[in-house]
């Protein structure tokens, strides 16, 4: 458990003494103490947010009650869950509703609704504790990589979870690491990628010798909040050791480098048409495809949802950006404000990410009516997007071509004043 601690603690150095003593802790605003006693006083309120949401889910009202929101938020939390299957799930209005404990009430109602909690005999006090955990180890100042990110990413996970030609073949196991793997994907997420930990000498990026850097702490992350709340502790060894792994194998199939590797192996299963899903080592390839569909489906959602994520990822490259200028790095690719705009940014990102790892994953599920929503979304999102950069370059070409008239009579003024 101390290696896994000392995970959590982020620092940034840099060559220099004197960047090294103003950046140390620049991604963590608050103290570590502040932080322990916050987190104390939060888990011991967690029970009573765990017995109000339990009865709930189980169709009992309190009397009085537990929790700080007003009836009616919990009556519309409530109707939205019963439509949590939608495609056209707002995360943001349920994050809203539910006090910002989306992650935490959407896990407890999407392991009830499997019948996980049941099957695994899992204490629900224990669950909820965990869940807290891993909610409250996301970053809440990151404007992408947050908790509402894990929520909306395990939303659609649940999502694919239910194609038919997927979910014939799922066991609850299945079932069960899709959606862990899903909320706990981006945990202790530091907002910045993997370049920038490198080239700050990140001690992550030291611990894992540069390759997937925060992939492999997300996972190692999560293994010790399961280990701490003993959620799996009435688990056989070799059962949770399993687990663990197959946990390890989803989260670190996010690494976007690896993007071309899943392409080609699925193209390759597709084309020779030699997916066998009653084999596990084949479900397993699906549920990773399906993590990583799921962690960047934001494109293919309605129009609305979709440009509020693009802003906040963009607004999280421009962070580090800055960051990087004020630190006189290079500054990355994506991260630059004033030459990398956001609807340059989603037409690439959809051209060459999103599209080519989506339309594959409709050749697999069969053109259901779900891949053909989402496909139909990330066209018309991708239209949307040209059509606003067209606007930006129109803009730019108007404003040059006035600064050109004004310095030219400017030239004219200054001529006609020289003697």
């Amino acid at each position: 458990m101390s290696c896994l601690m000392v995970e959590r603690c982020g620092e940034i150095s840099f060559d220099s003494p004197d960047q090294n003593a103003k950046c140390v802790c620049m991604l963590d605003t608050t103290l570590s103490g502040e932080i322990g006693t916050k987190k104390k006083v939060k888990r011991l309120l967690s029970f009573q947010r765990y017995f109000h949401a339990s009865r709930l889910l189980r169709g009992i009202v309190p009397q009085a009650s537990l929790y700080l929101l007003d009836e009616d938020y919990l009556g519309q939390a409530r109707h939205m869950l019963s439509k949590v299957g939608m495609w056209d799930f707002d995360i943001f209005l349920f994050d809203r509703l539910t006090n910002g404990n989306s992650l935490v009430t959407l896990l407890c109602h999407l392991f009830n609704v499997h019948g996980l909690i049941h099957h695994f005999h899992l204490d629900m006090v224990t669950l909820h504790r965990f869940l807290v955990m891993v909610q409250e180890d996301y970053h809440s100042q990151n404007p992408y990589h947050n908790a509402v990110h894990a929520a909306d990413v395990t939303q659609a996970m649940h999502c694919y979870l239910r194609e038919p030609k997927l979910a014939n073949f799922l066991t609850p196991s299945d079932i069960m690491l899709g959606l862990l793997a899903a909320a706990a994907h981006d945990v202790d997420h530091p907002g910045v990628n993997q370049p920038f930990l490198i080239k700050t000498k990140h001690h992550l990026a030291s611990l894992y010798q540069n390759v997937s850097v925060l992939e492999n702490h997300h996972w190692r992350s999560t293994i010790g909040m399961l280990r701490e709340s003993r959620l799996l502790a009435h688990l056989p060894k070799e059962v949770t050791q399993d687990i663990e792994q197959q946990l390890g194998s989803l989260i670190l199939a996010t690494d976007i480098n690896r993007q071309n590797e899943f392409l080609i192996r699925l193209k390759s299963h597709l084309d020779n048409q030699d997916l066998r899903l009653e084999d596990a080592q084949d479900r397993h390839f699906m549920l990773q495809i399906a993590l990583k569909c799921a962690d960047i489906c934001n494109p293919c959602r309605l129009w609305d949802l979709s440009k509020q994520w693009s802003e906040r990822v963009c607004e999280e490259f421009y962070r580090q950006g800055d960051l990087e200028q004020k630190f006189e790095l290079e500054i990355s690719p994506l991260c630059n404000q004033q030459k990398d705009t956001i609807p340059s940014i989603q037409i690439g990102f959809m051209t060459y990410i999103v599209e080519p790892l989506f339309e594959r994953w409709a050749q697999f599920t069969g053109d259901t009516p779900l891949s053909e929503n989402m496909l139909n979304h990330l066209r018309r999102n991708k239209a949307k997007w040209r059509s606003l950069l067209h606007k930006q370059h129109s803009s730019s070409r108007s404003n040059d071509h006035s600064g050109q008239v004004t310095g030219s009579q400017e030239q004219t003024l200054n001529e006609e004043e020289t003697p």
